[in-house]
């Protein structure tokens, strides 16, 4: 078992509730995510969980209709 942790990324593209709902929803499935905050105003993705995969984060961003910031 790993270690549970906090990865941050920069969001691009979200506008609204249903934004964040959508990226919250799509990030909370990504195996070993344990909890997903989401800040609109700041285009900020906080994920915390254990072994966190950044493409399969960045993959569920996408199905969400958005990409991370570079």
């Amino acid at each position: 078992m790993g270690q549970e942790t906090e990865k941050r990324y920069g969001i691009e593209g979200m506008t609204c509730a249903h934004c964040r709902a959508a990226v919250a929803g799509e990030v909370a499935v990504v195996p070993g995510v344990t909890a997903v905050e989401v800040e609109l105003e700041a285009g900020r993705l906080t994920v915390h969980g254990e072994d966190i995969d950044d493409q399969a984060v960045a993959a569920a961003v996408a199905e969400a209709g958005y990409s991370l910031r570079r």
